[in-house]
């Protein structure tokens, strides 16, 4: 049954999972940034205001979500509270190591550390440990990056990128072809990459970070 509460917090579960606050999320759907906000949540008198459908056509859109993924998202925000995942955790250095991964980039082995998230994650999801400065500002040495090859890729998605040398970086899909990945860099000071698709091994999107 829909209430008020679990479709907000459902909303709110959905930007966590596509690692974006509440005001980002309604930016990245083209809305007012201010649009998530709690304070909007409810009328000056006290009244209980829903979003909208078209508000939540717009955030589904954006983050390729399904339908089916939000209303999981619903129930699970019951009284419950917000389900959780547990995924495994890999270094950055042992992900572009051979032997650790599938050709479509799903980890393989036990043995794994593993990390608690809110949210559901697909089967397949895990956790990438941010290693060293090469991905600031946006991420920091230990911040934890979850990775879900199933997603569906967008433009203007984070993703991470293996390629055939055993190159693993993040990176943010600017443009993809049936030939060429256009790849822009996260830090200024490290450049942009363009790839062709035999040099790439895999590519998936990061769903979520720790930060």
């Amino acid at each position: 049954m829909l209430s008020h509460e679990k479709v907000w917090s459902a909303i709110d579960a959905l930007a966590a999972r596509y690692a974006l606050s509440a005001s980002g999320l309604a930016r990245k759907a083209g809305l007012d940034s201010t649009a998530f906000n709690r304070s909007k949540r409810y009328s000056a008198d006290g009244r209980p205001r829903w979003p909208s459908t078209e508000s939540l056509a717009k955030v589904m859109e954006a983050t390729g979500a399904s339908l089916n993924e939000f209303m999981a998202l619903v129930d699970d925000n019951g009284a419950r509270g917000l389900a959780r995942s547990s995924v495994p955790l890999i270094g950055f250095a042992q992900a572009g190591a051979g032997g650790f991964f599938t050709d479509a980039g799903f980890p393989v082995g036990e043995g794994w550390e593993h990390v608690d998230l809110p949210g559901k994650m697909s089967e397949g999801a895990y956790a990438l440990e941010v290693q060293g400065d090469s991905m600031l500002p946006l991420y920091r040495d230990g911040d934890v990056l979850v990775v879900e090859p199933t997603a569906r890729l967008r433009r203007g998605d984070r993703v991470v990128v293996k390629t055939v040398e055993g190159e693993v970086m993040a990176k943010v899909l600017e443009r993809q072809t049936a030939r060429q990945i256009e790849l822009l860099s996260l830090n200024t000071d490290h450049p942009n990459r363009l790839l062709q698709r035999n040099e790439v091994e895999w590519i998936a999107r990061i769903v979520w970070a720790s930060q």
